[in-house]
């Protein structure tokens, strides 16, 4: 994308379109923001790797907050200084990939077992 391409977006736009789009994500008039609770370290690490090769591949990189049970994710354009759809996209494809369940999607993968021990995100949706 074209840096003078990407839109810089207002703080009620910004509100609107986290509301209309993306479940679970807050603004805090810096960053886009979400908490991912986790039920331990390993887990902690798993989401920590799946955020950072996402933001790899797009070329788009969160702050992160890391402690045993959550992960934080702030997003914003650090070289626009504010939220773009790059912000928006990246969000979206983060809860899309942590949030995935299996079992929707095909009756061969039937996803983590709910024994505690293998316990993996604490889902939100």
């Amino acid at each position: 994308m074209n840096k003078e391409e990407v839109k810089v977006y207002t703080e009620e736009e910004i509100k609107k379109k986290l509301k209309d789009s993306i479940e679970g994500w807050e603004y805090d008039g810096k960053w886009i923001r979400k908490t991912f609770k986790t039920h331990n370290w390993k887990s902690t690490l798993i989401v920590i790797n799946t955020i950072g090769h996402l933001a790899e591949v797009a070329w788009h990189h969160p702050d992160l907050v890391v402690s045993y049970a959550f992960v934080e994710v702030k997003l914003m354009n650090h070289s626009k200084k504010g939220i773009t759809d790059l912000d928006f996209a990246l969000a979206k494809k983060i809860d899309d990939v942590i949030y995935w369940n299996p079992k929707e999607d095909s009756k061969y993968l039937e996803g983590t077992p709910a024994d505690p021990r293998f316990a993996y995100i604490k889902a939100q949706k």
